[in-house]
């Protein structure tokens, strides 16, 4: 049950059907993996965005097992070769790893509101946000399981 709720905080990270994105060339994936402050810059987003998620009375009980350090370093792995950064992440799919544990839109949609929460915090430009964000969209039809 751990590792399904470690995934369901990747997986949905990765699924922001709910955002919208604005329609851009984009550069580069590795030029978005600069602008997030490269591997450091990731792991200190992921270190403010699960310090919201875990205290979100919203989803907050999804994670109350999970190891906040493997969480964290899971996610920032994921962002990392998501934006194009030399990671490598080994986690599970998103589909297996979200299929019992009933999610729903709002919860999805809670998850990517606590996201740009910490973004923007982080001072990361708009721009850049909606780039990360229409990178992680095509992943939503694997994290919700509750239609």
């Amino acid at each position: 049950m751990k590792n399904k709720l470690l995934n369901f905080c990747v997986a949905s990270c990765m699924a922001f059907m709910a955002i919208p994105v604005l329609a851009q060339s984009a550069p580069a994936p590795d030029a978005l993996y600069q602008a997030f402050g490269e591997k450091s810059g990731i792991a200190a987003l992921m270190d403010d965005f699960v310090n919201r998620v875990v205290v979100d009375p919203r989803i907050g009980k999804f994670f109350k097992d999970t190891n906040r350090a493997t969480l964290k370093a899971s996610l920032t792995d994921q962002i990392c070769v998501v934006t194009g950064g030399p990671c490598k992440y080994e986690g599970s799919d998103m589909k297996s790893a979200h299929r019992d544990l009933d999610i729903r839109k709002g919860d999805f949609n809670a998850l990517v509101e606590l996201l740009q929460m910490a973004m923007e915090a982080r001072g990361i430009p708009f721009t850049q946000q909606n780039r990360l964000l229409a990178l992680l969209a095509p992943m939503n039809r694997d994290v919700i399981t509750v239609r």
